[in-house]
């Protein structure tokens, strides 16, 4: 494996899962001692120490096989001449982190990097920054309210660490990933200063609020293409509005604001009907996907009172007018594109965001 130039490990952790947060008596039933976990650790540093021309590394949720000690086995021209690196595990006990500032400062060759938003510190952009680094041009974070919960934001890069960081890396595009975190953390976590290109909120418990669709599409006009918003509550008195006692519901908004959106998919918040139809005629056919579940969509009143129309229909033929293609709602869940369990969702698009510099 001297040759090896590209090593990418993904744990799909779905299957240890309980609504969002891993259940540790699987992993202590598997590895009571915990030898075997200590073995793949000693294994995966053997082959880091070992390796002379390794460019990309990636490591996804794998539970416990990355520690805070691994990186330590790159020798230094390995570490100097890394393209890519992502370390990813929300099951990291306390508050421990994969990679500090100090040994992310061998990793000047860098173009590409994703890590879990809480590691990603204020020291960290700096060292990002520096003029000795070449420019980053793609940074993954995965914002997850387990990780907040048990680390803290209060390490997290100010508006000038960003402003810093773009002075050296002109090209960077940011793609977040918030899963079940609370509207007043994202509206701190959100600063002016990210080129945030893509935003994907997902939920089992905690819903966006429209004061954070507000926020980014005022923001993040110049930069932002991808915006998903997907909700798995099991809510029974029908799907969050974030269009609620607003003049302008926020994803209207967003349609108009961010010039460059080609992506908008939404389940499991109301949608209705004529803004779905003033999206698509806001962005046409630069909007290159429109997901939106069935079950999201809403008429208003005015709409099913009208005898000689069928709403749907309408709705069909007119957001197919305003895209310039024929367009239909998605039926099912499972048929949008980006259904998946979201760890793994989030790893596949950052590999993708990450290769295309």
């Amino acid at each position: 494996h001297r040759n090896l130039q590209k090593l990418s490990l993904f744990g799909d952790i779905s299957i240890l899962q309980q609504h969002g947060s891993i259940s540790n008596t699987y992993l202590g039933k598997v590895d009571p001692d915990g030898k075997k976990i200590k073995q793949i650790q000693q294994l995966f540093e053997e082959i880091l120490g070992n390796s002379r021309q390794l460019k990309w590394l990636s490591c996804g949720f794998m539970l416990q096989i990355v520690t805070p000690t691994s990186l330590s086995s790159l020798s230094n021209p390995i570490a100097n001449t890394m393209e890519h690196l992502s370390l990813l595990d929300n099951h990291i006990p306390g508050n421990t982190t994969l990679i500090t500032a100090v040994e992310l400062e061998r990793f000047v060759n860098l173009r590409s990097l994703a890590l879990d938003f809480c590691d990603f510190t204020a020291e960290m952009a700096r060292v990002l920054a520096d003029s000795n680094h070449v420019p980053l041009h793609r940074l993954s974070l995965l914002v997850h309210s387990v990780s907040i919960m048990h680390k803290s934001l209060d390490n997290m890069p100010e508006d000038e660490n960003w402003k810093a960081l773009t002075r050296n890396s002109t090209n960077l595009r940011v793609y977040i990933m918030a899963f079940d975190v609370k509207s007043d953390d994202m509206l701190r976590i959100l600063k002016p200063s990210i080129p945030l290109e893509r935003i994907h909120f997902d939920s089992y418990i905690t819903c966006v609020s429209g004061a954070v669709v507000d926020l980014i599409s005022r923001q993040y006009d110049k930069f932002l293409t991808h915006f998903i918003l997907m909700n798995d509550v099991i809510d029974m008195s029908g799907f969050p509005d974030l269009s609620d006692n607003r003049n302008e519901d926020p994803l209207v908004l967003l349609a108009w604001r961010c010039t460059r959106l080609s992506l908008l998919a939404v389940h499991g918040y109301t949608v209705w009907a004529h803004n779905l139809i003033a999206i698509a005629r806001l962005r046409g056919s630069d909007l290159k996907v429109l997901e939106v579940t069935e079950e999201s969509i809403d008429f208003d009143q005015g709409e099913l009172a009208d005898q000689d129309v069928d709403p749907v229909h309408n709705l069909i033929e007119q957001v197919s007018l305003g895209l310039g293609r024929p367009w239909h709602a998605v039926m099912d869940i499972e048929l949008l594109s980006v259904f998946t369990e979201p760890t793994r969702h989030f790893y596949r698009e950052m590999q993708s965001f990450s290769e295309g510099i």
